[in-house]
Protein backbone atom coordinates (compact mmCIF):
# COMPACT_ATOMS: atom_id res chain seq x y z
CA UNK A 1 0.00 0.00 0.00
CA UNK A 2 0.81 3.41 -1.15
CA UNK A 3 0.48 6.44 1.97
CA UNK A 4 -2.98 6.99 0.52
CA UNK A 5 -3.96 3.67 0.45
CA UNK A 6 -2.57 3.54 4.34
CA UNK A 7 -4.46 6.73 5.32
CA UNK A 8 -7.51 5.14 3.28
CA UNK A 9 -7.54 1.74 5.14
CA UNK A 10 -7.38 3.44 8.76
CA UNK A 11 -10.66 5.79 7.69
CA UNK A 12 -12.32 2.34 6.57
CA UNK A 13 -11.29 0.77 10.15
CA UNK A 14 -12.79 4.34 11.82
CA UNK A 15 -15.69 3.80 9.98
CA UNK A 16 -16.40 0.36 10.54
CA UNK A 17 -16.28 1.25 14.16
CA UNK A 18 -19.13 3.87 14.08
CA UNK A 19 -21.25 1.29 12.20
CA UNK A 20 -20.60 -1.21 14.40
CA UNK A 21 -20.97 1.17 17.17
CA UNK A 22 -25.16 0.61 18.97
CA UNK A 23 -27.62 3.21 17.98
CA UNK A 24 -27.71 5.75 20.86
CA UNK A 25 -30.80 5.80 23.54
CA UNK A 26 -32.07 9.04 21.49
CA UNK A 27 -31.89 7.09 18.57
CA UNK A 28 -33.49 3.69 20.05
CA UNK A 29 -36.69 5.98 21.29
CA UNK A 30 -37.83 7.79 18.23
CA UNK A 31 -37.46 4.11 16.49
CA UNK A 32 -40.31 3.29 19.37
CA UNK A 33 -42.24 6.31 18.34
CA UNK A 34 -41.55 5.83 14.67
CA UNK A 35 -42.72 2.04 15.40
CA UNK A 36 -46.05 3.52 16.56
CA UNK A 37 -46.70 6.44 13.99
CA UNK A 38 -46.50 3.86 11.19
CA UNK A 39 -49.72 2.31 12.41
CA UNK A 40 -51.04 6.23 11.38
CA UNK A 41 -49.01 6.33 7.64
CA UNK A 42 -52.01 6.35 5.17
CA UNK A 43 -52.23 3.44 3.06
CA UNK A 44 -51.81 5.54 0.02
CA UNK A 45 -48.45 5.98 1.22
CA UNK A 46 -47.46 2.64 1.94
CA UNK A 47 -48.51 1.65 -1.30
CA UNK A 48 -46.60 3.95 -2.57
CA UNK A 49 -43.29 3.57 -0.47
CA UNK A 50 -43.66 -0.85 -1.71
CA UNK A 51 -44.43 -0.45 -4.79
CA UNK A 52 -41.18 2.40 -5.45
CA UNK A 53 -38.91 -0.07 -3.77
CA UNK A 54 -40.23 -3.07 -5.56
CA UNK A 55 -39.84 -1.66 -8.68
CA UNK A 56 -36.21 -0.39 -7.63
CA UNK A 57 -34.79 -3.55 -6.66
CA UNK A 58 -36.12 -5.52 -9.59
CA UNK A 59 -34.64 -2.83 -11.74
CA UNK A 60 -31.65 -3.21 -10.06
CA UNK A 61 -31.66 -6.85 -10.53
CA UNK A 62 -32.60 -6.87 -14.09
CA UNK A 63 -29.89 -4.25 -14.69
CA UNK A 64 -32.51 -2.54 -16.77
CA UNK A 65 -31.97 1.33 -15.73
CA UNK A 66 -28.53 2.21 -14.44
CA UNK A 67 -26.04 0.05 -16.36
CA UNK A 68 -23.07 2.60 -16.71
CA UNK A 69 -19.87 2.40 -19.27
CA UNK A 70 -17.08 0.22 -18.11
CA UNK A 71 -14.17 1.42 -17.53
CA UNK A 72 -15.41 4.92 -16.19
CA UNK A 73 -11.74 5.50 -14.03
CA UNK A 74 -9.59 2.80 -16.03
CA UNK A 75 -5.75 3.26 -15.01
CA UNK A 76 -6.07 5.93 -12.21
CA UNK A 77 -5.49 5.55 -8.54
CA UNK A 78 -7.41 5.07 -5.40
CA UNK A 79 -7.31 8.75 -4.55
CA UNK A 80 -8.04 9.83 -8.30
CA UNK A 81 -11.27 7.30 -8.13
CA UNK A 82 -11.89 8.21 -4.47
CA UNK A 83 -12.02 12.38 -5.71
CA UNK A 84 -14.24 11.36 -8.70
CA UNK A 85 -16.64 9.39 -6.24
CA UNK A 86 -16.96 12.59 -3.90
CA UNK A 87 -17.58 15.06 -6.96
CA UNK A 88 -20.36 12.49 -8.41
CA UNK A 89 -21.80 12.54 -5.03
CA UNK A 90 -21.59 16.10 -5.08
CA UNK A 91 -23.52 16.44 -7.95
CA UNK A 92 -26.58 13.88 -7.06
CA UNK A 93 -26.70 15.21 -3.66
CA UNK A 94 -27.44 18.82 -5.13
CA UNK A 95 -30.18 16.94 -7.55
CA UNK A 96 -31.54 15.56 -4.31
CA UNK A 97 -31.66 18.40 -2.48
CA UNK A 98 -33.37 20.55 -5.30
CA UNK A 99 -35.60 17.41 -5.77
CA UNK A 100 -36.70 17.18 -2.60
CA UNK A 101 -37.40 21.28 -1.61
CA UNK A 102 -39.29 20.90 -4.62
CA UNK A 103 -41.37 18.01 -4.12
CA UNK A 104 -42.27 18.84 -0.32
CA UNK A 105 -43.51 22.47 -1.14
CA UNK A 106 -45.71 20.88 -3.74
CA UNK A 107 -47.50 18.98 -0.51
CA UNK A 108 -49.05 15.25 -0.26
CA UNK A 109 -49.00 14.19 -3.57
CA UNK A 110 -45.85 15.53 -4.93
CA UNK A 111 -44.54 14.61 -1.33
CA UNK A 112 -45.21 10.70 -2.73
CA UNK A 113 -43.75 11.21 -5.73
CA UNK A 114 -40.46 11.92 -3.94
CA UNK A 115 -39.81 8.37 -2.98
CA UNK A 116 -39.51 6.76 -6.23
CA UNK A 117 -37.13 9.78 -7.65
CA UNK A 118 -34.68 10.22 -4.42
CA UNK A 119 -34.46 5.97 -5.54
CA UNK A 120 -33.84 6.34 -8.35
CA UNK A 121 -30.86 9.13 -7.69
CA UNK A 122 -29.60 6.85 -4.92
CA UNK A 123 -29.08 3.98 -7.26
CA UNK A 124 -27.60 6.09 -10.44
CA UNK A 125 -24.85 7.01 -7.84
CA UNK A 126 -24.22 3.43 -6.60
CA UNK A 127 -23.71 2.40 -10.16
CA UNK A 128 -21.52 5.23 -10.73
CA UNK A 129 -19.66 4.59 -7.81
CA UNK A 130 -19.36 0.66 -8.76
CA UNK A 131 -18.05 1.87 -12.52
CA UNK A 132 -15.55 3.97 -11.21
CA UNK A 133 -13.99 1.60 -8.89
CA UNK A 134 -13.66 -0.45 -11.32
CA UNK A 135 -16.47 -3.50 -10.79
CA UNK A 136 -18.52 -3.89 -13.85
CA UNK A 137 -22.12 -3.19 -12.93
CA UNK A 138 -23.04 -5.57 -15.94
CA UNK A 139 -22.22 -8.69 -13.67
CA UNK A 140 -25.37 -10.01 -12.27
CA UNK A 141 -23.38 -10.54 -8.58
CA UNK A 142 -21.92 -7.10 -9.00
CA UNK A 143 -26.07 -5.85 -8.89
CA UNK A 144 -26.56 -7.81 -5.83
CA UNK A 145 -23.38 -6.18 -4.27
CA UNK A 146 -24.85 -2.32 -4.92
CA UNK A 147 -28.52 -3.61 -2.93
CA UNK A 148 -26.44 -5.12 -0.16
CA UNK A 149 -24.72 -1.15 0.13
CA UNK A 150 -27.71 0.53 0.26
CA UNK A 151 -28.88 -1.97 2.59
CA UNK A 152 -26.11 -1.31 4.82
CA UNK A 153 -26.75 2.42 4.76
CA UNK A 154 -30.41 2.31 5.32
CA UNK A 155 -31.30 -0.31 8.05
CA UNK A 156 -31.01 -0.98 11.68
CA UNK A 157 -28.12 -2.17 14.41
CA UNK A 158 -28.85 -6.28 13.43
CA UNK A 159 -29.31 -6.07 10.04
CA UNK A 160 -26.61 -3.37 9.50
CA UNK A 161 -23.69 -5.76 11.46
CA UNK A 162 -24.75 -8.68 9.37
CA UNK A 163 -24.25 -6.93 6.23
CA UNK A 164 -21.46 -5.30 7.01
CA UNK A 165 -19.90 -9.23 7.84
CA UNK A 166 -21.32 -9.55 4.50
CA UNK A 167 -19.37 -7.43 2.01
CA UNK A 168 -16.50 -7.98 4.26
CA UNK A 169 -16.73 -11.13 3.28
CA UNK A 170 -18.55 -11.09 -0.58
CA UNK A 171 -16.17 -13.32 -2.11
CA UNK A 172 -17.13 -16.23 0.20
CA UNK A 173 -20.95 -15.46 1.15
CA UNK A 174 -21.77 -13.92 -2.23
CA UNK A 175 -23.36 -17.19 -3.88
CA UNK A 176 -25.75 -16.84 -0.34
CA UNK A 177 -27.40 -14.01 -2.05
CA UNK A 178 -28.19 -14.14 -5.72
CA UNK A 179 -31.69 -13.69 -5.22
CA UNK A 180 -32.38 -10.63 -2.71
CA UNK A 181 -35.64 -10.87 -0.58
CA UNK A 182 -37.31 -7.69 -1.84
CA UNK A 183 -39.97 -7.60 1.15
CA UNK A 184 -36.96 -7.73 3.95
CA UNK A 185 -35.11 -4.89 2.07
CA UNK A 186 -38.34 -2.61 1.77
CA UNK A 187 -39.38 -2.92 5.04
CA UNK A 188 -35.58 -1.98 6.78
CA UNK A 189 -35.25 0.76 4.41
CA UNK A 190 -38.92 2.29 5.16
CA UNK A 191 -38.48 2.10 9.07
CA UNK A 192 -35.23 3.74 8.50
CA UNK A 193 -37.05 6.50 6.53
CA UNK A 194 -40.67 6.61 7.27
CA UNK A 195 -40.32 9.46 10.41
CA UNK A 196 -38.59 11.79 8.68
CA UNK A 197 -40.30 11.38 5.03
CA UNK A 198 -43.62 11.83 6.66
CA UNK A 199 -42.72 15.28 8.01
CA UNK A 200 -42.12 16.16 4.25
CA UNK A 201 -45.39 15.88 3.31
CA UNK A 202 -46.65 18.53 6.11
CA UNK A 203 -47.71 21.86 4.97
CA UNK A 204 -45.59 24.55 5.31
CA UNK A 205 -42.22 22.34 6.50
CA UNK A 206 -42.29 20.03 4.08
CA UNK A 207 -39.84 21.73 1.62
CA UNK A 208 -37.30 22.01 4.61
CA UNK A 209 -37.13 19.22 5.69
CA UNK A 210 -37.01 17.30 2.24
CA UNK A 211 -33.91 19.40 1.32
CA UNK A 212 -32.54 18.43 4.37
CA UNK A 213 -33.00 14.92 4.27
CA UNK A 214 -32.20 14.22 1.02
CA UNK A 215 -28.90 16.05 1.38
CA UNK A 216 -28.18 13.65 4.58
CA UNK A 217 -29.52 10.83 2.78
CA UNK A 218 -27.13 11.16 -0.19
CA UNK A 219 -24.37 11.77 2.19
CA UNK A 220 -25.06 8.37 4.17
CA UNK A 221 -25.14 6.50 1.14
CA UNK A 222 -21.86 8.25 -0.34
CA UNK A 223 -19.87 7.40 2.97
CA UNK A 224 -21.13 4.04 2.92
CA UNK A 225 -20.34 3.36 -0.86
CA UNK A 226 -17.04 4.98 -1.17
CA UNK A 227 -16.09 2.81 2.06
CA UNK A 228 -17.58 -0.61 0.81
CA UNK A 229 -16.06 -0.29 -2.27
CA UNK A 230 -12.55 0.82 -0.51
CA UNK A 231 -12.84 -1.84 1.79
CA UNK A 232 -12.98 -4.43 -0.98
CA UNK A 233 -10.14 -2.96 -3.17
CA UNK A 234 -7.51 -2.54 -0.33
CA UNK A 235 -8.51 -6.25 1.73
CA UNK A 236 -9.93 -8.46 -0.93
CA UNK A 237 -8.25 -9.70 -4.05
CA UNK A 238 -11.06 -8.22 -6.81
CA UNK A 239 -11.73 -8.85 -10.07
CA UNK A 240 -10.72 -5.54 -11.42
CA UNK A 241 -12.40 -5.06 -14.98
CA UNK A 242 -9.69 -2.27 -15.81
CA UNK A 243 -6.82 -4.74 -14.41
CA UNK A 244 -4.82 -6.84 -17.71
CA UNK A 245 -5.60 -10.87 -17.35
CA UNK A 246 -3.08 -12.69 -15.54
CA UNK A 247 -1.97 -16.51 -16.39
CA UNK A 248 -1.23 -18.35 -13.55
Amino acid sequence: MNDYELRAYDEIMAWKRKMLKPSGLLNRMSKKVQAKMNGYIPEKVQATITAAIKGMVQSTLTGSHWITKKNQAAGLSLEEKDRLVTEKLSNYRKTAVVEGAGTGAGGILLGLADFPLLLSIKMKFLFDAASVYGFDTKEYEERIFILQVFKLAFSSDDVRNETLAIIENWDTRKQQFMEMDWQEFQQEYRDYLDFAKMLQLMPGIGAAVGAVVNYNLLDRLGETAKNCYRLRLLTAQPKWIDAPSQKD
